[in-house]
């Protein structure tokens, strides 16, 4: 998530656009944090158009750090730079991965859109000084073969992070190798065709890239330490809030993102009823809304593993304790 340095001015513009990206990244993560809060109804952030908007930041970035590839080593790898901006990228994307490992452990990132760039940036090498009609087409075949091609050998763990299992695993972050480095390599195609075109040129002695305010394209150029710092003051915002003002939480708030996340790996009638269970369960112990807000507590741990094992059969989920 570096900006791009050419050796004859920075493209200011560019480290504009990626501070927008940031931007938007960051309305997303705040929309997250309060549906996980229970500000917003559950499921909101992971589905419809909150879902595009999530898909379509991710690309932006990737798109960006592709373009950011070329324009720093099109013309000649530059070892030191890339070999320290992949260092950076890596431990940050490895430190997200144990902090949320931490913090969520059944939805922990462990191959995020960090774990994504780094990756990336070494695949990346091999298209620099390819024609970028090939960069392009790799691009696309890279985008489509999740759609034509899933094979149940990729499902072990080991393997989920090259995303051709038939079910994607569970994660609060998730960019797979496919489809997602399409994205990367479709950013370089367009960086190797606008280079040979001259758009860059014209880009940075543009009226736009003059004027563009340093403010602006100041997250830009630390987008890294941008992207690692935001979530975590977001989330503490939120947290203090709903320490102040705890947001009212019912059973039928909680079921759609429940019976979404249970729908993964089970059947949807299964879902329903046990997720129906569970947060009667809970709301009957006066844990249903501590619980939501990721309260870790021995009493709110100790509630979640009475209703899952009440709740745990399928004929329990029903309702029937005649027996």
């Amino acid at each position: 998530m570096a900006s791009p340095q050419t050796g004859k001015g920075r493209i200011v513009a560019i480290d504009a656009a990626r501070a927008v990206a940031l931007v938007a990244m960051a309305v997303y993560h705040f929309t997250w944090d309060l549906e996980y809060f229970g500000y917003v109804e559950s499921g909101t952030a992971g589905f419809g158009a909150w879902k595009v908007f999530a898909r379509s930041i991710a690309t932006s970035f990737l798109v960006l750090a592709g373009i950011s590839l070329v324009l720093g080593h099109g013309r000649g790898l530059r070892w030191r730079p890339w070999l320290d901006r992949l260092l950076r990228v890596s431990a940050a994307a490895a430190l997200i991965t144990v902090a949320t490992w931490y913090a969520m452990p059944d939805t922990y990132i462990f191959f995020g859109i960090l774990h994504q760039i780094a990756l990336a940036s070494v695949i990346g090498l091999a298209f620099l000084r390819l024609p970028w009609v090939v960069t392009a087409v790799a691009a696309a075949a890279i985008v489509a073969l999740p759609a034509v091609f899933r094979d149940p050998l990729f499902a072990s763990p080991w393997l989920w992070w090259v995303g051709l299992a038939p079910l994607p695993p569970m994660s609060n972050d998730y960019v797979p190798v496919f489809p997602w480095t399409g994205a990367v390599l479709a950013g370089m195609a367009l960086a190797q065709l606008g280079r040979s075109r001259g758009w860059f040129e014209a880009l940075r002695n543009s009226r736009l890239n003059a004027r563009t305010p340093a403010w602006l394209a100041w997250p830009g150029r630390h987008s890294l330490a941008v992207y690692l710092v935001h979530q975590p003051v977001l989330i503490a915002m939120v947290w203090t809030w709903a320490q102040l003002f705890p947001p009212a939480v019912t059973v039928g708030d909680a079921r759609p993102g429940c019976e979404a996340q249970c729908m993964t790996t089970n059947d949807e009638e299964f879902c329903r009823a046990w997720c129906l269970c569970v947060l009667d369960e809970l709301d009957q112990r006066g844990m249903l809304g501590p619980v939501l807000r990721g309260n870790r507590s021995a009493g709110a741990n100790d509630a979640v593993a009475a209703a899952r094992a009440l709740c745990e059969s399928p004929q329990d989920t029903t309702g029937d304790q005649s027996q």
